[in-house]
């Protein structure tokens, strides 16, 4: 035990009568190399000095700036480990002495590890400056447990520190929970993924939801929700072995590594974080609250071998597991067909993303004939991607896949630069073009519009823009203000699909569009089915009624073409007109 010992100028440590030293320890024992400073491993700087103390003998040696960092007169004033205790302020003296009164189990190759703060008082116990210091190193036992060797670094803990600090807390800790945030357990997860493969071990990947956050959030509010969530992050942390790796994934979800953990180990620590929070209440400002947790896992890296795999199969089966029950784990199972359709949508979104870099999106044409001069008056413009060896894939095969994975905005956006481009190049054309639903709330997709036209009315007065019917009802104040926003432009605005969701009249009257595009399925049997031919006149009355253009979509035969005519339809399009053709084979109509 650490004692204090002042009169022979040793360090406050009781360290026994040095015992000779086997052959073994001769040949090599890190307490009695040769050690100068700078094998102290950090170097200095202006803010942080090293030391290296043999308690043994109380030396205590230092780098040359510490009288410059310590701010003492020399360093023979704290050349032993007494003289710099008797330095430290009485209230602290006990933090740095405990230290090194640990002896059981010390590791005499790589030392105990130690991290403290302190102040220290240059100019005495008695005088008014006073520093504040980190104290960082590694002490080395001698054969009997005891301390004989330590070496470290101070440095000064000011207020630029303590922000420095804060801020590598910030980058990795969320900020909540005081687990790793979602960027640092994506990282610590990819870490993890190349031990694995490299060493051949099987680790766990799981996603933990907890249950009840909505409910709890409406009843009590989002602080009381807050500290649910913290509290589920330390009880689950508090069950994890050492090594293992927990994060805040989001809101109301945790990412945990699990170390050397086979399928029959991670089910066993699933129940353990089940219980870990279904067993006892939550106790929070607003009351004793339950909640649960359900859990998906996927082992790694048999199962997945990449972070966006492992994230991806873990975030399914916690769908699954929610599905079922509270308090439910489910363990990824890979499925062929599964695994195949994954694959299929995985090289479909890398194929449009190159695509979209390359330039290799193309519009083709297909006509919309006016049932009153028999020409065509307006066309849609359809995506086409373009393969590399100059095959064209059709939208309906990439766009959907695409939507799913986030990329229709970057279409959508793509889409409307060529279009324009091709409004400019011919000041006769109308075209049609569609967005998707994502596209009515991306106000990127107004700016690029604003630009690409340079605010041009020629151009934004040529161009139709087509929203279908289901998105528009899904989110019908959004999509009234994205049609206002586009009519004030100077664009039209069209319902594609038009009667696939059922459009009330009072729906039709607050979008306030131009054109009502009805859906082909209603279409291509409209000359034999009495109740298509009903439901169309029904629309074609209806547009009409609010002064709205209509188009017949899917025109397959002349039948159908002449009861429309007869309906009163503005417009048609279908292959009776044509098949849409490459944009550079358009010619000006005579």
């Amino acid at each position: 035990m650490v004692s204090a010992r002042d009169a022979d100028d040793r360090p406050q440590a009781a360290v026994p009568e040095e015992k000779p030293k086997s052959p073994d320890t001769e040949k090599h024992d890190p307490l009695t190399e040769t050690e100068g400073l700078d094998l102290v491993g950090i170097l200095s700087s202006v803010e942080e000095t090293a030391y290296v103390w043999d308690l043994r003998t109380g030396r205590l040696d230092w780098e040359s700036n510490a009288t410059e960092i310590l701010d003492v007169a020399d360093l023979s004033k704290i050349s032993t480990g007494a003289a710099y205790h008797a330095l430290i302020a009485p209230e602290h003296l006990n933090v740095r002495l405990e230290v090194f009164s640990r002896s059981v189990g010390a590791d005499r190759e790589r030392g105990v590890p130690y991290r403290i703060q302190y102040r220290l008082r240059p100019g005495g116990l008695r005088s008014g400056k006073e520093v504040r210091l980190e104290d960082q190193g590694r002490w080395w036992p001698g054969a009997d447990g005891h301390p004989q060797r330590a070496r470290g670094v101070v440095r000064i803990v000011d207020d630029h520190y303590l922000e420095q600090q804060r801020r590598l807390v910030r980058n990795d800790l969320d900020e909540l929970t005081g687990q790793l945030n979602r960027m640092r357990l994506t990282e610590a997860l990819g870490a993890v993924l190349s031990r694995t493969e490299r060493e051949k071990r099987s680790c766990a990947f799981l996603m933990i939801s907890v249950n009840n956050l909505a409910v709890i959030n409406e009843t009590f509010g989002l602080e009381v929700g807050d500290e649910v969530i913290a509290e589920v992050g330390r009880r689950i942390r508090a069950r994890l072995r050492g090594g293992d790796v927990i994060g805040r994934y989001s809101a109301n979800k945790f990412g945990i590594v699990l170390m050397n953990c086979g399928a029959g180990a991670v089910a066993t620590a699933a129940e353990r974080f089940i219980n870990a929070v279904r067993d006892t209440t939550i106790k929070t400002s607003a009351a004793q609250l339950s909640a649960t947790v359900s859990l998906g896992g996927v082992i790694i890296p048999d199962q997945a071998n990449s972070v966006h795999d492992a994230v991806n199969f873990a975030l399914r089966t916690l769908d699954i597991a929610k599905s079922k029950r509270f308090d439910c784990f489910v363990l990824y199972e890979p499925s062929p067909s599964g695994e195949s359709a994954r694959l299929r949508n995985k090289t479909i979104a890398e194929s449009v993303v190159n695509a979209l870099d390359e330039n290799r999106m193309r519009l083709v044409l297909q006509p919309m004939v006016s049932t009153k001069t028999g020409k065509a008056e307006v066309y849609e413009a359809l995506l086409r991607m373009v393969r590399h060896d100059g095959s064209l894939v059709a939208a309906g095969e990439f766009v959907p896949i695409a939507e799913q994975l986030g990329l229709a905005r970057l279409i959508d956006r793509r889409t409307l630069e060529l279009t324009v481009d091709l409004l400019k190049q011919h000041p006769e054309l109308i075209l049609s073009v569609n967005v998707s639903g994502l596209t009515c709330s991306d106000k990127e997709w107004l700016t690029t519009l604003r630009r690409v036209t340079a605010g041009d009315p020629g151009v934004l007065s040529r161009m139709i823009v087509e929203i279908t019917e289901t998105v528009a009802l899904h989110e019908l104040d959004q999509s009234v203000n994205f049609v206002n926003t586009l009519k004030e432009l100077g664009c039209r605005v069209a319902i594609d699909d038009f009667g696939a969701g059922y459009t009330s009249f009072k729906n039709l009257k607050l979008l306030n569009v131009d054109m009502v595009k009805i859906d082909g399925a209603f279409v291509k049997n409209v000359a034999n089915d009495t109740s298509d031919q009903i439901f169309v006149k029904t629309m074609i009355e209806l547009a009409r009624t609010f002064g709205m253009e209509t188009v017949a979509e899917w025109v397959g035969d002349e039948r159908s073409a002449k009861y429309l005519t007869d309906a009163g339809i503005t417009y048609m399009q279908g292959y009776y007109y044509g098949m849409p053709f490459d944009s550079s084979d358009y010619v000006k109509a005579a």
